[in-house]
């Protein structure tokens, strides 16, 4: 089974690469692996703080992503997997996509103005080459129309 692995976060270009993965999934028989990455915490002196602050992360990671799951299940009946992961995110999304050979493509938002982001400047950038699968860069500014006639 081919599996669509899309990073989310807070941003739109996020929504609209997970919508594309969505339907293309749909279309093949696909699955939908969905990755809330949480960045590294900066070192806190005291641990019951440090802890706390990792714990709340990993609150917003899980409530984000089960928010997509919800809204990728509404629109599209596809069940998507969740993964939360903490770590740097090149090398978290890295080691995901050498762990699961089922992967057939990396799906990365890109912004609609400005710089792509730092997952789509190195995956498609200076690693491009070098990866697993293919990377599938989805113009943050595609409207709903766009993404479903596209995929």
């Amino acid at each position: 089974m081919r599996i669509y692995l899309v990073v989310v976060d807070e941003t739109k270009e996020a929504s609209v690469a997970l919508r594309f993965a969505a339907r293309r999934a749909a279309k093949t028989g696909g699955a939908v692996q969905i990755v809330a990455l949480i960045p590294p915490a900066e070192f806190v002196q005291w641990g019951g703080v440090q802890a706390t602050i990792e714990e709340e992360a990993h609150q917003r990671a899980e409530a984000l992503v089960s928010g997509a799951a919800g809204t990728l299940i509404e629109e599209t009946g596809i069940r998507p997997s969740i993964t939360v992961r903490s770590g740097e995110p090149v090398q978290v999304v890295r080691k995901m996509l050498e762990e699961n050979d089922k992967i057939a493509a990396l799906v990365l938002g890109a912004a609609a103005s400005g710089p792509p982001g730092p997952l789509v400047n190195h995956f498609a950038g200076t690693d491009a080459g070098t990866l697993p699968c293919p990377v599938m860069v989805i113009p943050g500014s595609l409207s709903r129309e766009a993404i479903d006639r596209l995929s």
